[in-house]
Formats: C-alpha cells, structure tokens, sequence
C-alpha cells in the first residue's frame, strides 16, 4: 500500500491532505500544491483531474518546492497508485496505429528506440506484463506517460498526438 501527501505550501506547510488509493479529483481538499511527501509507494500524479493532462512519476521521497523541482504549475489534480510488480515485464511497441509498421518486443528499458531498432516513431503499443514510462525525448528526459497492462492502439486518440515517444523505462520494485 502506498501513501502520499499533498500539502498547499512549500516545505510542507500548510492545509494538507493524506491518500493512499487512485483519486480523479483532487480539488475538494486542497486549491492549490506547492509540497509533496511520499511516505510510501509509488504514485502519478496529474494537472487535470480524471488523470489528464501533465503527469509526473513520485517515488519515495520528500519534494518540498514542487514548482521549482518539476516546473509544472500549483495545479494538482488527481493521483494514481502505482501498485507493486514483481514479475516479468513485457511489451510490444508499433510503429504506427493499430499495432502497424514495424513492431519490437521490449523486457527491459530502452534508452533509445531510435538507437536500439532505428525506430523513429512509436504509435501503439500492448503492454502484456509490468507497468513502464514512456519519455518522449531518449535516456529518459522530457514529458512522461504511464502505462499499465493493456492495449494501446492509438496514442494520438488518447491525446498524445503532439508527443513522440523515444524511450521506455519499467516501473521496478524501487518504490
């Protein structure tokens, strides 16, 4: 079981708010976010609420400038445990839609799908085992997406149609 906490002010100051389980909307207990603690687990939070918009992977740890450190704005809107995986991880990356073009099967991180399989663009995937990070710049930087277990057939219809995603990375025991 996870648990994390939102507090309105820097250094964790401030109203605050405990949750330990996937929350759509955030706005009821607090207006704004400018500290965050995860005491334990592994959580993603989001600027919209129903899990839209800007997210960003916690892990433990104490964030006490959330503004600074991630450079999104106070707005926090929903959450999403992450729940623990211990098992093989697994997936199939597309080049296109639908599962077309070219298509490769990852278990491990891929810091690079332009350098590892000379893929320039990743359209779809199917998550088989694990839970991952998509990045949309290689080794890991820029603006992130969490993928659980299932198909993925369009990442344009899902609202990602101005992101390339160009590095993956599984969410390990690390929480």
């Amino acid at each position: 079981m996870g648990k994390i906490v939102f507090y309105e002010d820097k250094n964790f100051q401030g109203r605050s708010y405990e949750c330990s389980n996937d929350c759509t909307d955030l706005h009821t207990y607090f207006s704004r976010c400018n500290s965050i603690r995860v005491e334990s687990g592994c959580f993603m939070i989001y600027e919209r609420p129903n899990y839209m918009g800007h997210q960003y992977f916690m892990k433990r740890g104490e964030y006490s400038d959330y503004q600074r450190w991630m450079g999104f704005s106070s707005s926090i809107r929903s959450c999403r445990i992450i729940p623990m995986y211990r098992g093989s991880y697994r997936m199939r990356i597309y080049e296109r839609d639908n599962f077309g073009g070219q298509m490769y099967e990852l278990m491990d991180d891929c810091d690079s799908i332009m350098d590892r399989y000379r893929m320039s663009d990743c359209q779809s995937c199917h998550v088989m085992d694990g839970h991952w990070l998509f990045y949309e710049q290689p080794h890991y930087r820029g603006r992130m997406v969490y993928f659980r277990p299932g198909e993925y057939r369009s990442f344009r219809d899902m609202g990602y149609s101005n992101m390339r995603f160009m590095s993956m990375r599984r969410i390990t025991d690390m929480c």
